[in-house]
């Protein structure tokens, strides 16, 4: 906590807006933006690694949340005072940092991947800041942040050299996917039948527990859209500047509108459970993944359809 109090009596409004602007880079908006325009645009391999690491990190993160059960910074010093626009992001318990380990999980993975220099440059630099950020506002202790960050830093090590070319990463995807899937369903029991001592936080065991039904689901969409891909869909990750745009800005712009908009009725249907947000995030994944894909063979046609010379088209 020293080290959180010395950064609260440096705090000042400029440091504050800029921090509290880094600190939503980590935020599970840019794991879902990241994925996606790499799933699209890119060497799908990438894509597949970003999100395998995504996932596995996310549920390391709320394992470890939920064995440790540690306060946030404010809970145990009741005088130490936070940036309250990092409040409404800071849910759960503290230990380890989950916007960290996204972070240092999605910009260390495409630190690894990139050729350019200047690229790995700022994703390195992204993963420096971003878990600073998280103790500036004071919503994370340094132990938080350091943990979460050794944690996803080995994850992104350890799973590299299987999506290090597109050899391997054809051997590796179903054995890493298989993984993804397991954990995801060996963490969704975990939370559900876990004996909770007496100690645990009623909200917070319920958010581990809604984060169960939620990964289970989007782990279950990914493992569809590899296999559909392989055998059906075969999306096209080519194109020109303009064909990629109308990919990518129309697309993420009806994922988000999808996860939003099936809140109500999905909730007046099901109920408000943690059944009903598993189902939106399947359904959101799943757009994403395999319905979406299925229109860049005609956004490609028009974006990039050949025009007829004017004088060619007076000789026809």
């Amino acid at each position: 906590m020293e080290f959180l109090r010395f950064l609260e009596g440096i705090r000042v409004p400029v440091f504050n807006f800029f921090f509290s602007g880094v600190t939503y880079l980590g935020d599970e908006i840019m794991f879902i933006a990241v994925g996606l325009i790499l799933y699209w645009c890119f060497e799908k391999r990438y894509a597949y690694y970003v999100l395998a690491v995504g996932l596995l990190n996310t549920l390391l993160n709320q394992t470890l949340k939920l064995a440790f059960r540690i306060p946030r910074p404010w809970v145990l010093d009741p005088d130490f005072t936070i940036v309250e626009s990092a409040r409404a992001a800071a849910t759960g318990y503290s230990f380890p940092s989950g916007h960290t380990q996204n972070a240092v999980g999605i910009f260390g993975a495409l630190g690894l991947v990139t050729e350019k220099k200047w690229l790995r440059a700022v994703f390195f630099a992204l993963i420096i800041l971003i878990p600073f950020s998280r103790m500036y506002l004071g919503v994370h202790t340094p132990l938080d942040v350091g943990a979460a960050f050794a944690v996803a830093a080995a994850l992104s090590l350890a799973l590299y050299p299987c999506f290090k070319d597109g050899e391997r990463a054809e051997r590796s995807m179903p054995w890493v996917l298989s993984a993804v899937g397991i954990c995801s369903a060996g963490y969704f029991l975990f939370a559900l039948l876990w004996n909770a001592p007496a100690d645990t936080d009623a909200e917070n065991l319920a958010s581990g527990q809604r984060t169960a039904y939620i990964m289970l689901a989007v782990a279950a969409a990914i493992i569809l859209a590899y296999i559909l891909d392989k055998k059906v869909i075969r999306s096209d990750t080519g194109g020109s500047f303009l064909t990629q745009t109308v990919k990518v800005v129309p697309g993420l712009g009806l994922t988000l509108a999808i996860k939003a908009l099936l809140k109500a009725p999905l909730y007046a249907i099901v109920g408000e459970t943690f059944l009903a947000d598993g189902i939106r995030y399947f359904i959101v994944a799943a757009f994403a993944s395999c319905v979406w894909p299925l229109t860049f063979p005609l956004i490609r046609k028009i974006c990039e359809k050949k025009r007829v010379p004017a004088g060619d088209e007076k000789r026809g």
